[in-house]
């Protein structure tokens, strides 16, 4: 099975095809396109994960299909809320 292992920083993004069993979970395909190996500090144990945009909460039970792309997060550095404060804020002045 075909599926996507994605992960992006400001500077660079990667997208890894990675062939899987049946039954792959999401965990699973991340080590074996061994991201992590292009992002040094990125660890897959711990990364927020989804596909296509959609989060998961368990992507060590979540089974992929065919063609999913796997999403690794990097963590928020501010709250999505506060940042548009600041820049209404920013309009304003």
């Amino acid at each position: 099975m075909r599926v996507e292992v994605a992960y992006a920083t400001p500077e660079k993004q990667e997208i890894v095809p990675v062939l899987v069993e049946e039954g792959a979970t999401m965990l699973e395909a991340v080590r074996l396109s061994r991201i992590e190996e292009l992002f040094p500090g990125l660890d897959p144990d711990v990364a927020d994960m989804g596909i296509f945009g959609k989060v998961v909460k368990s992507p060590a039970d979540h089974v992929l299909r065919e063609g999913d792309r796997v999403e690794l997060y990097r963590p928020l550095k501010i709250d999505p809320k506060q940042a548009r404060l600041n820049r209404a804020k920013k309009k304003q002045g």
